[in-house]
């Protein structure tokens, strides 16, 4: 199942539901987790999606720049972008940690946690993927006379989507 739709399946069921009380008359050990304050983190956590979203059309057109100054590769803006990217990447990643930090501690919804978890950890192999696709299409273009460049970046574009 996709991942959002899991997150938003529970954002419709609701932070409380089940009445899972601590053992004190009417005091569920949720109640510090409103439901204004569910939505607002999962509403936060589609904003930070977008914003990898817009990260990697960024790096990707940055990408296609770098090829485009070939065969003498300005190496130096290109380096610069991918510290960018970087930045932007571990921002993003940092937040989403505190997020599962506190679904798991602050909210007892260690499903939440474990979610986000394994986007995060579906998110760096996509990263490891992008990295490879274009190390392999600068190897394409630079040797288009191998077939097996264009190979891998067949095989690394069919890869590189890990979301179902």
């Amino acid at each position: 199942m996709n991942q959002h739709r899991v997150l938003l399946a529970w954002w419709r069921k609701g932070s409380v539901v089940g009445g899972i009380h601590d053992g004190v008359e009417g005091r569920c050990r949720l109640c510090t987790m409103t439901d204004s304050d569910f939505r607002l983190l999962i509403q936060r956590f589609y904003q930070l999606q977008a914003e990898r979203v817009e990260t990697y059309r960024l790096f990707d057109e940055g990408h296609q720049a770098y090829l485009k100054s070939g065969p003498h590769y300005d190496f130096i803006h290109y380096r610069q972008l991918v510290h960018e990217i970087t930045q932007a990447f571990n921002g993003i990643s940092k937040e989403l940690i505190q997020m599962k930090d506190q679904f798991r501690e602050l909210h007892d919804r260690l499903d939440l946690s474990e979610h986000l978890e394994k986007i995060q950890e579906l998110e760096k192999e996509k990263l490891e993927l992008t990295a490879r696709l274009q190390l392999a299409k600068q190897n394409a273009q630079d040797h288009p006379s191998d077939e097996s460049h264009q190979e891998e970046v067949q095989l690394l574009k069919h890869n590189s989507h890990p979301f179902p």
